[in-house]
């Protein structure tokens, strides 16, 4: 079994505490997001194929990696740098503390450990299209040599992602807006390009209908990086989340509504400010992350 930890909330930035301690247990518990009973997710070694860690500071997790690369448990980080205007991502780490975090990971535990996301392209007046490339091709230039491949999506706006997205536009004075799928595929294929010139390849979340020329599918919880990362092959059966979702099955331990990080088009929290109230009130010695995190309107 592979466990995501997780695409419902950043653990490795705001409950590796919790996720340690659960891991020394042997095991967690699990809210269903859609209103159905816990249900329990072994952790111990026997049981588990690999981690995939999903983040955007890593830096608070780095002492934990160290303690389950020692226990012996395989992981992949996929690692978002965006390098966006904090009027987009109110606490994230600089472009270059995350690129020097990235790089750090690679140099340790080896290329096929880590994935760069640059994810979700937002299109504002901060961050318009030759923004984009231009900003692209200055972490792919900062990556090159420390990841082979880079995640691209573009932002699904969500009612909850455009009322978030309103009020930060609202608030510090730009505008925004859903680009029509002609543009995507033009800045996706300069991407590729970008990605291409500096040896990792890019592939797209769950948007097949964007992929271009020098594109592959992404496969986020990937059976077969983890093998090549555990040094021994295992197979995991393609169970997606979505429509266009090309993951190995796994088990997600996150919970929605928990991830204060602040980012205004995220599609995981209808709000930072209960977001920040679930994570003032998680216990770190409980089994449960949180009661809270149910899935809200979209």
């Amino acid at each position: 079994m592979i466990v995501s930890a997780s695409y419902r909330t950043d653990i490795p930035a705001f409950y590796g505490a919790w996720f340690m301690n659960r891991l020394r247990a042997g095991g967690c518990r699990v809210a269903n997001p859609y209103g159905g009973q816990d249900y329990a997710v072994s952790l111990r070694r026997a049981d588990v194929d690999g981690f995939v860690f999903w983040t955007k500071n890593v830096a608070p997790f780095l002492a934990p990696l160290a303690e389950i690369h020692r226990r012996g448990y395989p992981f992949v980080v996929q690692v978002t740098v965006t390098g966006y205007p904090t009027a987009l991502e109110r606490s994230v780490p600089t472009a270059a503390q995350s690129v020097g975090h990235l790089k750090a990971l690679s140099q340790t535990y080896g290329r096929r450990a880590v994935v760069w996301r640059y994810d979700p392209i937002v299109a504002t007046g901060l961050t318009p299209r030759d923004w984009h490339v231009a900003n692209f091709a200055t972490l792919a230039r900062a990556l090159r040599g420390a990841v082979d491949e880079v995640v691209i999506s573009f932002a699904q706006i969500y009612r909850k992602s455009a009322r978030n997205l309103t009020r930060a536009a609202d608030a510090h004075g730009f505008s925004w807006y859903d680009p029509a799928d002609a543009e995507k595929i033009a800045l996706a294929e300069r991407m590729a390009g970008i990605a291409a010139d500096n040896a990792m390849r890019l592939t797209i979340c769950s948007q097949p209908a964007l992929t271009v020329n020098g594109m592959a599918a992404a496969r986020c919880i990937d059976s077969g990086r983890l093998s090549d990362v555990a040094d021994r092959p295992f197979a995991a059966r393609q169970k997606g989340n979505r429509a266009g979702c090309l993951c190995s099955e796994s088990r997600d331990i996150g919970a929605y509504d928990t991830c204060p990080m602040g980012c205004v088009y995220c599609y995981a929290v209808a709000g930072r400010d209960a977001a920040q109230r679930s994570h003032r009130a998680h216990d770190q010695d409980a089994p449960l992350l949180t009661r809270r995190g149910r899935v809200a309107a979209p």
